[in-house]
């Protein structure tokens, strides 16, 4: 029997077919929203879907440790601003040691970070 090409389509390797499907749940603005969005780039949702997720990037939610050495870290920034405040009004000399003390905690904990 001779190789005989039949029409039509081609067929797909394993890795090529699409066999999975997710299910989304979207209030009517998102779901409006993501329509938009598909139709402004001239894709269909699906296309548009993969696009999504092949481009971008999520970053990991952060720990509850370091959560705390970052509010620690603002709130060390804020006396910070009232020590420059202070020493704008009465002068550097008066608030040098109040300076060097928060300077050395602010390095403890970006060494913990």
């Amino acid at each position: 029997m001779e190789n005989y090409k039949k029409g039509g389509r081609p067929k797909k390797s394993i890795s090529q077919k699409r066999k999975y499907r997710v299910n989304v749940k979207m209030n009517t603005g998102e779901y409006y929203s993501l329509k938009a969005k598909a139709n402004r780039a001239k894709l269909s949702l699906s296309e548009y879907m993969r696009q999504c997720i092949a481009e971008s990037t999520v970053r990991e939610r952060l720990i509850p440790e370091v959560q705390t050495y970052i509010r620690k870290l603002c709130g060390m920034a804020n006396n910070l601003n009232q020590i420059a405040k202070q020493a704008n009004a009465q002068g550097y000399s008066n608030v040098r040691r109040e300076y060097f003390y928060l300077a050395e905690k602010i390095d403890k904990v970006i060494d913990q970070l």
